[in-house]
């Protein structure tokens, strides 16, 4: 965990950057789905998890939210281009009451998790009955050619973009990083059993990139 966060507090002033690169500036209009997803009423309280530079926080406010963004890079905190609250503590035990969120999202950082499981309960403990989340993710395609096609840009081209703006060792292990997500039914099961219903999986850029949604359990 702590190499992890220096890792992120050293890429933290050009992340935003780095993303709008590597993504080709897909991942705005991924963030908008995720926060369209959640399907809440305005003024609901929304926490964004593994928040970043405050993009999703952002997004949210956009659309009436009240954002609050947690993350434990203190870099990434202090990078960050939001209005909404800010705090510093691990996304493993928030510093929340039981069901004081309507919702809660989480942009690209499942993979780094230390423990999916835990994190999903306490998801599932911090969102009220009837909230609901919206995960993004990086994502496998299932079609031959699109994978191979999405192995050159993600696995070798977009390191190099990352090692020239930024920090070459961080965005040479951020590829490598899916690797630690579990299969596609076996995430949606681990979303299931830490009490949320209706979870659902859309596919985003022909399988690249991913979007869970869920509503928690009553």
């Amino acid at each position: 965990m702590q190499a992890v966060r220096r890792m992120f507090d050293g890429i933290a002033p050009r992340y935003d950057l780095v993303n709008r690169v590597m993504t080709l500036g897909l991942d705005r209009g991924w963030r908008r789905r995720a926060v369209a997803g959640l399907a809440l009423p305005p003024d609901s309280r929304v926490l964004d998890l593994a928040c970043g530079t405050g993009d999703l926080c952002r997004e949210l406010s956009d659309h009436g939210h009240r954002a609050t963004g947690v993350d434990l890079s203190r870099g990434m905190l202090t990078a960050a281009r939001t209005a909404a609250p800010l705090v510093e503590a691990d996304i493993l035990r928030l510093p929340v009451p039981d069901a004081a969120a309507d919702g809660a999202t989480c942009g690209f950082a499942l993979r780094n998790v230390v423990d999916l499981p835990a994190f999903l309960a306490e998801l599932g403990r911090a969102v009220r009955p009837g909230g609901r989340i919206a995960l993004l993710e990086v994502a496998e395609p299932t079609s031959p050619v699109v994978r191979a096609g999405h192995a050159v840009w993600f696995g070798r081209v977009a390191p190099r973009i990352g090692g020239f703006l930024s920090d070459a060792d961080a965005y040479r292990y951020l590829p490598r990083s899916v690797a630690y997500l579990p299969p596609t039914e076996e995430l949606l099961a681990l979303v299931r059993r830490a009490g949320f219903a209706d979870v659902s999986r859309r596919v985003l850029l022909l399988g690249a990139a991913q979007l869970l949604l869920a509503t928690r359990d009553r």
